[in-house]
Formats: structure tokens, sequence, C-alpha cells
């Protein structure tokens, strides 16, 4: 469910994709029956855009299709989101979130 400004992550990808990128990045960890995650998606697409420029990657992983990756980080609710600066996690938010908290969110770490 990677939307045009997102980035769609496996098990096989996150090392590349996440671990090994220099920058802000967000995981949403996501499932197709889950409807908050459906809810957050687009929210997530627009800051991708918003804050893309500004060193920004959104980034999608399906839970039920990565279980590997999911159990690695202690994903046990979804949506859960979780920030990598320079491919080191350092902050997450469970359950879904408006767009200005996650923009406040994303800034700070930008700003770090």
């Amino acid at each position: 469910m990677a939307g045009p400004n997102t980035i769609a992550v496996t098990d096989s990808t996150f090392p590349n994709e996440v671990e090994q990128r220099r920058g802000l990045t967000v995981v949403d960890f996501w499932a197709e029956w889950c409807g908050p995650c459906k809810m957050i998606a687009p929210v997530l697409d627009q800051l991708a855009i918003e804050y893309g420029p500004k060193g920004l990657t959104v980034a999608k992983l399906d839970v039920d299709a990565n279980q590997g990756t999911t159990v690695r980080y202690n994903v046990r609710s979804i949506p859960t989101l979780l920030f990598f600066k320079d491919g080191r996690p350092v902050d997450s938010i469970v359950g879904f979130q408006g767009k200005q908290q996650l923009a406040d969110r994303i800034a700070k770490h930008l700003a770090a």
C-alpha cells in the first residue's frame, strides 16, 4: 500500500533501504486489513511530499508479508511508525496520529 511518494520495503530490502540510508526515514508498519493503517496512509504520503526535499523518506512495510523485520523491531500493534536517523532507530509512534502531530515529530528529528 505504498503511495506515489513512499517506498515499499520488505524483509530483504529493509537493510539497504532503511538501515543504510542517510537522513530521516519513517517506516510505517501496516497491514491491508488494518483500518487505522488505511487512515494514516494518505497523511504519510502528504508528509513525504512536504518533507522529502528536506531529507525525509517514508517507507512502508507490510507486517503480514514481512514478519522477520516486524519481530526484529518488536512491532506488536499497527500502525507503528519507527523513525530511523542515519539508519538507527530513534523514535516510534503506535496508533493513528493526525498530520500535525506527525509533522511536529518529523520536524524535530530533521532539526536534530
